[in-house]
């Protein structure tokens, strides 16, 4: 009796997953025809509404078009800053100031800051500090996070610390130089980040100086070994000698060299990196505007067919839309 008793379970057990099994197969073989039939009926209705779906996308090219001729030309430029002094999130943050003035179309405020005219200050739309990301953390600058979405935690594409980007929107781009200008010059009269660029420039011409005497001492060290060396060499019999030493001295020149490189970095540092900040790529001129009829169009064409679709539908099922109203 028990051993048929457990027959039957595992039996039961076998047509309770093949049923399992059938009603899957059943509900997605459902599936797939509603999703067929459902691609079927949106190709046929596109077809038989090609007039008017083609009307919408012809209005919004026009649209676009006319956007662009009645709106005010903008255009964009980027600048590219070497950072000496401070640590990019405090430079990014310090700029970004320039940013809500721009917004909140503080003109006192950014007057003041950058030291143009109201006449150029209106000219600008916007000014915003960005974060240049390394891909592959290879030292070279791939992208600029415009968008500011990079991933902190992502170790591979790195932020880099030592360059970032200001990107400035204007209406004419010939105030691009003046805009330039009064960026470093607001960079420049913030009195904490003067007094870290004296700092770090007092401690290099320091550094440079112990350089020059290390290496002095070296040298000097290296011709009393030579002399040594030269002393020790001891005549032999048969006309041999013997040199002692010479490990030791190739050793001292591999130090002398290693306080040349560190001492021509610094002299890089001390002659090309005076400032707060430096400037490595200027505002390129734009060679046309921003706002062309692409601009435009990748916003209004889709609307206009949206919109266009969404009436076609409601139009088809006017009827079935009517009786459920009036059901309920």
């Amino acid at each position: 009796m028990p051993e048929n008793t457990t027959d039957k379970n595992v039996k039961d057990d076998e047509i309770d997953l093949l049923d399992l099994f059938r009603r899957m197969g059943r509900t997605l073989n459902r599936w797939a025809n509603t999703l067929g039939r459902a691609f079927l009926i949106t190709v046929v209705f596109l077809l038989r509404k090609w007039l008017p779906l083609g009307l919408s996308i012809v209005l919004g090219v026009g649209a676009s078009y006319f956007l662009k001729m009645t709106s005010d030309s903008f255009y964009t430029s980027d600048l590219v800053l070497r950072n000496n002094t401070v640590s990019n999130s405090d430079m990014i943050s310090y700029l970004n100031r320039l940013h809500t003035f721009s917004k909140e179309k503080n003109i006192a405020a950014l007057t003041d800051a950058i030291s143009l005219t109201p006449h150029q200050i209106n000219n600008i739309l916007d000014i915003g500090a960005y974060w240049i990301i390394d891909k592959g953390r290879d030292g070279i600058p791939d992208l600029v996070d415009y968008k500011n979405k990079h991933d902190i935690y992502d170790t591979v594409n790195v932020r880099m610390q030592n360059r970032l980007d200001v990107r400035v929107r204007v209406k004419s781009p010939q105030e691009l130089d003046s805009v330039r200008k009064g960026i470093i010059k607001f960079i420049e009269s913030d009195s904490l980040f003067q007094q870290k660029n004296r700092l770090r420039v007092r401690q290099n011409l320091e550094l440079l100086t112990r350089l020059d005497y290390d290496i002095l001492q070296l040298d000097s060290l290296q011709k009393v070994k030579y002399f040594e060396e030269t002393r020790n060499m001891q005549p032999k019999t048969g006309g041999q000698m013997i040199f002692l030493q010479e490990q030791k001295t190739q050793l001292i020149y591999t130090d002398i060299y290693k306080l040349y490189s560190r001492k021509q970095l610094r002299e890089s540092e001390r002659d090309l990196y005076k400032g707060i900040v430096t400037v490595i790529s200027e505002f390129p001129l734009p060679a046309k505007r921003d706002n062309t009829g692409l601009f435009y169009g990748k916003t209004v064409i889709p609307l206009f067919f949206i919109l266009t679709l969404l009436i076609l539908i409601l139009l088809s099922n006017r009827k079935k839309l009517k009786d459920v109203y009036n059901k309920y």
